[in-house]
């Protein structure tokens, strides 16, 4: 009773914290650029905090520890591709999408980036990338609504539905009304505690099991010495190419993040991204270290003290955290799954309402639309699109590894090929765009469908190869960009 008392204080605590975040946001909030881009005036701890924050999500404490858990080593495969996405897409993305989005008349979401990098009248591109935005948003966010629900329903022992509305409405709360700000400010927050609990709990563990790194390393080989071999499974089968390049895959999807990349283009100067840079790739870097070494310890504990029986691997930092730390302790170090939560569903949640009122409502219901009406379409949007989302996350054996992959390579074959050449490549025009923008997020779809052989490969893979031969294809057998967009492009291109 007591360590329940001291966990739930705790989590009330965390709650209001973030609220009283997104109340002084809200203050400071007057319009759709403040609400949907924070008047652009991130600096680099905020901007690289919020953008791995909002990255990493709640499948950074609970899909990575338990894919570490059940599969050892190989788990070292999907955290290098995605800290070297994170390192790539910081040194060659940001910076320039920065400046373009300025350049591009002030474009505020990624679809109006599109549209204005190619000074198009049309708004077909504007309304298609709408629309894959909130079909796999749809599915990033639940997968943090069902991170939730399992934290609540492994803490606190609640029905998992009734975990998953409440947190869902704690997250509503401050996205509603404090808009980019709120989410950025409390990503900042939330992202120190997720690094600061994923260093932390597996040395502690350690120190607590009476066991150092080498020594576990040691007990692990003894136990299952396949499971320190990177290039086989837990059962000792050597990982096929298609195992391999599926996990690295991971990496290529940062590139059409929207969530991340509203990151990029929010950043106050030009001059901050290079130290934003190496605050984003060191806290990727200690973040997922820890996270597998929580499922390495985990491992060990369960084989220990449970049998070795453990029904969802995902749920081991949870277990850990519980069964060896002060409630007090504990409640700190389990708000910090409340953070990942809480920093991706907000994120996903904001570029969803921008991208409905944005590009739907403000470019083809009423063009006329002042920031402020804008702002509150946005405001309504948010809370339908989490209602959907609910639905969706209603499933307690839903995995958040799963939904996240999913989302994640629809994101990344959509918008990855089309925004990276779009900014390195003077020739691509609006047709191109469009082609690879429809190819990418098909191919992901239907490519999920099929299983056997060369379809096991990550989605992503095919996704992205076949995107960036439409934009090649459909750019080149169309009319060339006008002189206009062109000079934008070589004036980009000289200040980046």
């Amino acid at each position: 009773m007591e360590s329940t008392f001291a966990i739930t204080a705790t989590f009330v605590a965390y709650l209001l914290l973030m609220l009283f975040i997104g109340f002084i946001a809200w203050k400071k909030t007057s319009g759709s650029s403040d609400y949907f881009l924070g008047g652009r005036s991130l600096g680099p701890w905020p901007a690289a905090l919020s953008a791995g924050a909002s990255d990493m999500s709640g499948w950074l404490l609970l899909g990575l520890p338990g894919y570490a858990f059940a599969s050892g080593f190989e788990a070292f495969w999907l955290a290098g591709g995605l800290l070297a996405g994170t390192w790539l897409n910081w040194l060659y993305v940001a910076k320039r999408l920065r400046n373009y989005t300025i350049a591009a008349d002030n474009a505020l979401t990624l679809p109006a980036f599109f549209t204005n990098r190619f000074k198009s009248e049309s708004k077909s591109l504007q309304v298609v990338s709408a629309v894959f935005i909130l079909l796999f948003f749809l599915f990033y966010t639940s997968s943090g609504l069902v991170a939730g629900g399992k934290l609540f329903e492994t803490v606190f022992e609640l029905d998992y539905k009734i975990a998953v509305v409440t947190g869902a409405g704690c997250i509503i709360a401050y996205t509603l009304f404090g808009g980019f700000l709120a989410v950025s400010w409390t990503d900042l927050v939330q992202g120190l505690l997720m690094a600061a609990a994923l260093v932390i709990v597996p040395i502690m563990a350690m120190q607590i099991m009476d066991t150092g790194l080498f020594e576990m390393m040691g007990q692990m080989e003894k136990f299952n010495a396949s499971l320190l071999n990177p290039f086989t499974d837990a059962n000792g089968k050597a990982l096929g190419w298609i195992s391999v390049l599926s996990l690295l895959g991971w990496g290529l999807g940062y590139f059409g993040q929207p969530h991340i990349l509203a990151r990029f283009a929010a950043v106050r100067s030009s001059e901050d991204i290079s130290t934003a840079r190496r605050i984003a790739v060191t806290w990727s870097g200690l973040s997922m270290l820890g996270a597998m070494l929580v499922g390495f310890v985990g491992l060990l504990y369960v084989n220990a003290h449970m049998g070795g029986e453990l029904g969802d691997g995902e749920t081991i930092f949870m277990i850990l955290v519980n069964t060896l730390f002060h409630p007090v302790v504990a409640g700190i170090l389990l708000a910090a799954i409340l953070a990942a939560v809480m920093s991706t569903a907000d994120s996903q949640l904001l570029v969803s309402s921008s991208a409905l009122a944005e590009d739907v409502y403000r470019a083809v219901v009423n063009k006329d639309a002042t920031p402020e009406q804008v702002m509150k379409v946005g405001r309504f949007a948010v809370i339908g699109i989490a209602l959907v989302a609910l639905m969706l996350a209603m499933n307690p054996d839903s995995s958040v590894l799963g939904l996240v992959s999913y989302a994640w390579a629809g994101f990344g074959a959509a918008f990855g090929p089309a925004l990276v050449l779009s900014l390195f490549w003077s020739r691509m025009n609006y047709a191109g765009a469009l082609a690879g923008i429809i190819t990418g997020g098909v191919t992901v779809v239907v490519w999920k469908q099929l299983q056997g052989g060369w379809f096991d490969l990550y989605e992503i893979i095919p996704g992205i190869i076949l995107a960036t031969i439409a934009v090649i294809v459909a750019s080149l057998v169309t009319q060339e960009p006008d002189d206009e967009v062109v000079q934008i492009f070589d004036q980009v291109a000289a200040e980046s």
